[in-house]
């Protein structure tokens, strides 16, 4: 007898075992949920809640869900049951009270147990496990349903569910895991001169829409001794003035504000050879969030332990990056996002820019270490960022000396379309048009004799070559110890 008659006959004798069941006292919960579970409202209702509460490993686990489920979904339907075409179990003398809507797509496989599977096992890889497990459970019950409710043999469930947990497993490829624990960094010796009041610090508190009172009145409460320089409404040039002089009379230079502001802040650190204590306010920017440091108060709490330590910067045409830099159609990218990211958030606004961009975007012409290429965008992190892709986000290290370099090359055969996924995507669909690669130094030219090029979130153009280079280990930064 072959194997595909024997797996069809066990499966089913298992469907009229199931069939034969009773759970008293569930003949009408068991319908409901899976009645629920149509369409992924279930799952989208779960994401909902998590996305709300507040914590960001939650709403990682929402955004990862839906993504899963959102994979799991049309693998299922439109390729799973058109390749199988398999019939629905025969209802004949089943229970009438927990029969529901019998869908006429085919039988195998089940999508409803792909897309809860997807779903919980997305929401596994960022929940804790008080959250997790009640989500399996739940998930499970939604698979189980399926066959009491009788429109699904066991088979369909099982093999439905392992596509579920694949494309659960692969979101990893598109979207990676937070990196858990803070990036490995160089100690340094205690702040000289440490004074728990605040005593020679000087705050300079700016944001990307101007001052923030709150911070400033936070830094005074907790640093009394401390001098706030608040920056209302002031331009790059304006802040840059403002931090050189607040660094040459500080024995610590405090800044708070966006990503820009707090690269200010470090090249007029480095300048002065002071300490850079940052403020992730009003919200925590990329550099903040990779030393553990998540609001104002976490950045007191690192001043009051005296810790510092030694991190890597990079530097281009005299300006100091801590998180990236990069140019192609990245600078203009930097520019239209930020028009509207205040009023959308910050992936809807990438979204919308990265969309406008290479609508009419062309590819730009660059010598890079006196290899000519054309490229749609070019990358260039400080440290090695530990995800693949045109656009990467997470560290593990933040002194390793290395620049870390990524470019996108354009060609006939990569269009508008697959740059913009491979941009959003990370690697999948890059092939041979992605390179990688680390150096301390990276040398890019134009034949039109200058480059546009963005600096942690913040534009420019330059006149001639282009060098970036890394300075290892040459910014000390208040951080607490441990």
């Amino acid at each position: 007898m072959r194997l595909s008659s024997r797996l069809g006959r066990l499966d089913r004798r298992l469907f009229a075992m199931v069939a034969g069941a009773r759970l008293h006292g569930l003949e009408r919960f068991v319908p409901a949920l899976s009645r629920v579970a149509d369409n992924s409202l279930l799952w989208a209702g779960v994401a909902g809640a998590l996305a709300v509460s507040g914590h960001r490993p939650l709403r990682r686990a929402a955004t990862r869900g839906l993504l899963a489920v959102s994979l799991a979904s049309p693998l299922v339907n439109l390729v799973g049951k058109q390749a199988f075409g398999r019939n629905r179990p025969s209802l004949d003398g089943f229970p009438m009270a927990r029969r529901v809507k019998v869908p006429v797509s085919a039988s195998f496989p089940s999508g409803h147990s792909a897309s809860a599977a997807a779903f919980a096992t997305a929401v596994a890889m960022e929940a804790p496990l008080a959250v997790a497990a009640p989500v399996a459970l739940l998930a499970a019950a939604v698979c189980f349903s399926r066959v009491y409710t009788g429109v699904h043999y066991p088979g369909d469930v099982l093999v439905g569910a392992g596509i579920g947990v694949a494309t659960g497993l692969v979101t990893r490829r598109l979207w990676p895991e937070a990196v858990t624990g803070a990036p490995r960094v160089v100690t340094a010796p205690p702040m000289p001169g440490h004074d728990l009041d605040g005593q020679g610090v000087v705050a300079v508190i700016g944001s990307a829409v101007g001052g923030d009172p709150v911070t400033a009145e936070t830094v005074r409460a907790s640093l009394p001794k401390a001098e706030v320089v608040e920056v209302p409404g002031a331009d790059g040039q304006d802040v840059t003035g403002l931090m050189g002089e607040a660094a040459a009379r500080a024995r610590v230079l405090a800044v708070a504000g966006d990503d820009g502001t707090v690269s200010r802040g470090a090249r007029a650190a480095l300048e002065h050879r002071r300490p850079l204590l940052i403020i992730p306010a009003p919200a925590p920017g990329h550099f903040a969030g990779a030393l553990g440091l998540r609001d104002t108060q976490d950045a007191m709490t690192a001043y009051r332990s005296g810790g510092m330590v030694a991190v890597d910067v990079g530097e281009v045409a005299g300006r100091v990056f801590l998180n990236s830099a990069g140019l192609g159609v990245y600078p203009e990218v930097v520019d239209r996002r930020e028009s509207i990211e205040q009023r959308a958030g910050k992936w809807p606004a990438l979204l919308w820019a990265l969309s406008r961009v290479l609508r009419t975007a062309e590819p730009e012409e660059v010598v890079i270490d006196g290899v000519p290429h054309r490229i749609w965008t070019l990358f260039v992190g400080n440290c090695r960022y530990d995800s693949r892709g045109a656009a990467p986000r997470l560290r593990r290290r933040l002194e390793d000396g290395l620049l870390d370099i990524r470019m996108l090359t354009a060609t006939s055969r990569l269009p508008r379309l697959r740059a913009f996924t491979s941009v959003l995507l990370g690697g999948i669909g890059l092939s041979r048009h992605y390179q990688q690669w680390q150096a301390d130094t990276l040398k890019v030219s134009s034949p039109s004799g200058s480059v546009r090029v963005a600096c942690d979130g913040e534009t420019f153009t330059v006149s001639g070559d282009v060098e970036f280079v890394k300075r290892p280990r040459s910014l000390l930064v208040v951080r607490p110890e441990g």
